[in-house]
Protein backbone atom coordinates (compact mmCIF):
# COMPACT_ATOMS: atom_id res chain seq x y z
CA UNK A 1 0.00 0.00 0.00
CA UNK A 2 1.45 3.20 -1.19
CA UNK A 3 1.39 6.63 1.17
CA UNK A 4 -1.79 9.03 0.10
CA UNK A 5 -0.07 11.74 -1.54
CA UNK A 6 0.15 14.87 -0.33
CA UNK A 7 -1.55 17.60 -1.93
CA UNK A 8 0.24 20.05 -4.00
CA UNK A 9 -0.19 23.24 -2.97
CA UNK A 10 0.23 26.88 -5.08
CA UNK A 11 2.28 29.53 -3.53
CA UNK A 12 1.28 32.82 -3.76
CA UNK A 13 3.34 35.87 -4.17
CA UNK A 14 1.61 37.08 -0.62
CA UNK A 15 3.11 33.45 0.09
CA UNK A 16 6.60 33.81 -0.39
CA UNK A 17 8.99 33.26 2.04
CA UNK A 18 10.79 36.14 4.56
CA UNK A 19 14.16 35.66 6.35
CA UNK A 20 15.32 37.39 9.32
CA UNK A 21 18.90 38.87 10.00
CA UNK A 22 20.89 41.42 11.48
CA UNK A 23 19.74 45.18 10.58
CA UNK A 24 22.74 46.56 8.09
CA UNK A 25 23.40 50.15 7.49
CA UNK A 26 21.92 49.71 4.46
CA UNK A 27 18.25 48.92 6.01
CA UNK A 28 18.08 52.32 7.53
CA UNK A 29 16.11 54.33 4.90
CA UNK A 30 13.57 51.15 4.11
CA UNK A 31 13.25 50.69 8.00
CA UNK A 32 12.25 54.56 8.31
CA UNK A 33 10.01 54.23 5.05
CA UNK A 34 8.47 51.69 6.93
CA UNK A 35 8.01 53.12 9.86
CA UNK A 36 6.22 56.21 8.47
CA UNK A 37 3.70 53.69 6.75
CA UNK A 38 2.78 51.90 9.87
CA UNK A 39 3.32 54.44 12.49
CA UNK A 40 2.60 58.20 10.80
CA UNK A 41 5.01 60.93 10.80
CA UNK A 42 4.17 61.89 13.73
CA UNK A 43 5.71 58.24 15.13
CA UNK A 44 8.50 60.58 16.46
CA UNK A 45 6.51 62.28 19.41
CA UNK A 46 5.47 59.48 21.08
CA UNK A 47 6.36 58.76 24.61
CA UNK A 48 8.47 55.59 24.01
CA UNK A 49 10.55 57.71 21.40
CA UNK A 50 12.33 59.61 23.99
CA UNK A 51 14.14 55.87 25.17
CA UNK A 52 15.71 55.81 21.82
CA UNK A 53 16.54 59.37 20.39
CA UNK A 54 20.14 59.73 19.92
CA UNK A 55 20.96 56.22 21.26
CA UNK A 56 21.77 53.13 19.23
CA UNK A 57 19.93 49.76 19.55
CA UNK A 58 21.25 47.11 21.86
CA UNK A 59 24.53 45.25 20.49
CA UNK A 60 23.14 42.26 17.98
CA UNK A 61 19.20 43.34 19.05
CA UNK A 62 18.64 45.14 15.50
CA UNK A 63 16.72 42.84 13.10
CA UNK A 64 15.19 42.97 9.71
CA UNK A 65 12.94 40.95 7.69
CA UNK A 66 13.35 40.63 4.37
CA UNK A 67 11.54 39.40 1.24
CA UNK A 68 12.91 39.25 -2.27
CA UNK A 69 15.30 42.57 -1.27
CA UNK A 70 12.97 44.39 0.79
CA UNK A 71 13.08 45.02 4.04
CA UNK A 72 8.98 43.68 5.46
CA UNK A 73 9.86 44.00 9.10
CA UNK A 74 11.72 45.46 12.06
CA UNK A 75 12.14 45.40 15.34
CA UNK A 76 15.11 46.76 17.84
CA UNK A 77 15.79 46.42 21.28
CA UNK A 78 17.51 49.33 23.59
CA UNK A 79 19.01 49.21 26.96
CA UNK A 80 17.50 50.84 29.68
CA UNK A 81 17.41 51.64 33.59
CA UNK A 82 14.24 50.30 35.00
CA UNK A 83 13.77 52.20 38.11
CA UNK A 84 17.56 51.34 38.99
CA UNK A 85 17.11 47.92 37.09
CA UNK A 86 19.27 47.07 33.49
CA UNK A 87 16.78 45.86 30.84
CA UNK A 88 15.93 46.26 27.41
CA UNK A 89 13.04 48.01 25.64
CA UNK A 90 10.81 46.58 22.75
CA UNK A 91 9.86 48.66 19.65
CA UNK A 92 9.25 49.63 17.78
CA UNK A 93 8.04 46.31 15.90
CA UNK A 94 6.69 46.70 12.59
CA UNK A 95 5.80 44.52 9.62
CA UNK A 96 4.57 46.31 6.09
CA UNK A 97 0.97 45.97 6.24
CA UNK A 98 0.58 44.15 3.04
CA UNK A 99 2.85 40.76 4.48
CA UNK A 100 1.32 41.04 7.77
CA UNK A 101 -0.80 37.19 7.19
CA UNK A 102 2.94 36.19 6.77
CA UNK A 103 3.56 36.30 10.75
CA UNK A 104 6.62 37.90 10.18
CA UNK A 105 5.60 39.83 13.40
CA UNK A 106 5.68 36.91 15.46
CA UNK A 107 8.88 35.18 13.87
CA UNK A 108 10.63 39.11 14.99
CA UNK A 109 9.46 38.80 18.71
CA UNK A 110 10.57 34.96 18.88
CA UNK A 111 14.01 35.56 17.77
CA UNK A 112 14.76 39.32 19.04
CA UNK A 113 13.60 37.61 22.35
CA UNK A 114 15.49 34.52 21.86
CA UNK A 115 18.82 36.82 20.92
CA UNK A 116 18.14 38.68 24.14
CA UNK A 117 17.66 36.10 26.78
CA UNK A 118 21.70 34.42 24.52
CA UNK A 119 22.87 37.73 25.32
CA UNK A 120 22.25 37.30 29.34
CA UNK A 121 19.66 39.90 29.70
CA UNK A 122 17.30 40.01 32.30
CA UNK A 123 14.09 41.43 31.12
CA UNK A 124 12.49 43.33 28.55
CA UNK A 125 9.64 45.75 28.75
CA UNK A 126 7.64 47.46 26.04
CA UNK A 127 4.55 49.62 25.46
CA UNK A 128 1.75 47.88 23.23
CA UNK A 129 -1.11 45.54 23.16
CA UNK A 130 -1.64 43.21 26.06
CA UNK A 131 -3.51 40.65 24.39
CA UNK A 132 -0.85 40.50 21.75
CA UNK A 133 2.08 40.47 23.92
CA UNK A 134 0.43 38.10 26.23
CA UNK A 135 1.72 35.16 23.81
CA UNK A 136 5.03 35.76 24.03
CA UNK A 137 5.20 35.93 27.73
CA UNK A 138 4.87 39.42 28.52
CA UNK A 139 2.53 41.36 31.10
CA UNK A 140 1.78 44.07 33.44
CA UNK A 141 2.82 42.28 36.65
CA UNK A 142 6.41 43.79 37.17
CA UNK A 143 5.47 46.91 35.92
CA UNK A 144 2.96 48.42 37.91
CA UNK A 145 5.36 51.22 39.77
CA UNK A 146 7.43 51.82 36.51
CA UNK A 147 6.92 55.12 34.58
CA UNK A 148 7.64 56.34 31.59
CA UNK A 149 9.08 59.63 30.40
CA UNK A 150 5.74 61.26 28.77
CA UNK A 151 2.29 59.97 28.93
CA UNK A 152 1.27 55.93 28.17
CA UNK A 153 -1.88 54.23 29.39
CA UNK A 154 -0.69 52.02 32.38
CA UNK A 155 -1.98 48.90 30.73
CA UNK A 156 -0.04 48.87 27.83
CA UNK A 157 3.32 49.14 29.64
CA UNK A 158 4.23 45.06 29.82
CA UNK A 159 7.33 43.20 30.63
CA UNK A 160 9.16 39.55 30.31
CA UNK A 161 11.58 38.30 32.38
CA UNK A 162 14.51 36.32 31.44
CA UNK A 163 15.73 35.85 34.85
CA UNK A 164 14.26 35.35 38.36
CA UNK A 165 13.10 38.91 40.15
CA UNK A 166 15.22 40.80 37.07
CA UNK A 167 12.39 43.61 37.64
CA UNK A 168 11.51 42.81 41.27
CA UNK A 169 11.88 45.83 43.19
CA UNK A 170 11.90 48.18 39.86
CA UNK A 171 10.02 51.45 40.67
CA UNK A 172 10.19 55.16 38.95
CA UNK A 173 11.28 56.64 35.97
CA UNK A 174 12.51 53.88 33.34
CA UNK A 175 15.51 55.72 31.37
CA UNK A 176 17.49 55.30 28.30
CA UNK A 177 21.31 53.58 29.10
CA UNK A 178 22.56 52.42 25.85
CA UNK A 179 25.48 54.28 23.65
CA UNK A 180 24.82 57.20 22.31
CA UNK A 181 25.01 57.73 18.58
CA UNK A 182 28.39 59.14 17.17
CA UNK A 183 27.52 63.22 17.11
CA UNK A 184 26.97 63.22 13.16
CA UNK A 185 24.55 60.12 13.14
CA UNK A 186 22.64 61.75 16.29
CA UNK A 187 22.43 65.20 13.57
CA UNK A 188 21.53 63.15 10.37
CA UNK A 189 18.65 61.11 13.03
CA UNK A 190 17.27 64.21 13.55
CA UNK A 191 17.32 66.14 10.07
CA UNK A 192 15.47 62.60 9.13
CA UNK A 193 12.95 63.09 11.91
CA UNK A 194 12.42 66.63 10.91
CA UNK A 195 11.74 65.54 6.79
Amino acid sequence: MTAPRKPQVALTSKAAPFAIRAERAADVAMREALLDTCFGENRHGRTCQRLRDGRAPAAGLALSAMREGTLVGTVRLWHVSAGGRPALVLGPLAVDPAFRELGIGAALMHQALAAARARGHGAVILLGDAPYYARFGFSAEKTGTLSLPGPFERDRLLAIEFSDRALDGAEGMIVPTGAALPKRRAVRALHAHAA
